[in-house]
């Protein structure tokens, strides 16, 4: 069984930052895609960033040059540094990745989520 759990939330001022981190773990034979999104009260779930097994990245408009996605293939982990925190990156933020366990097809496995909350 293939399990996605996300560390890292916690409260923050405006301008701070924090690093989320997201390990996979279980039979796992191969991760693809990696990423995060985050979902606020009243709003839908959003992407804030991929990153693809060979590293190449793609980011929301809204966290262009503030946030950073990597990861490390080591560690099945998959981290999100968040800097120059707003008071509307305020979500819980979910970890999410393309799996291929060693006895079962490639699925998108999900994390429980991590809050963020950013006060101003």
């Amino acid at each position: 069984q293939v399990q996605l759990v996300e560390s890292g939330g916690g409260l923050v001022q405006a301008g701070g930052s924090l690093r989320l981190s997201c390990a996979a773990s279980g039979s796992i034979f191969s991760i693809n895609t990696m990423g995060w999104y985050r979902q606020a009260p009243g709003n839908q779930r959003e992407l804030v960033a991929h990153i693809a097994s060979g590293g190449s990245t793609n980011y929301a408009d809204s966290v262009k040059g503030r946030f950073t996605i990597s990861r490390d293939n080591a560690k099945n982990t998959v981290y999100l540094q968040m800097n120059s925190l707003k008071p509307e990156d305020t979500a819980v933020y979910y970890c999410t990745a393309n799996i291929k366990p060693r006895i079962s097809y490639a699925m998108d496995y999900w994390g429980k989520g991590t809050l963020v909350t950013v006060s101003s």
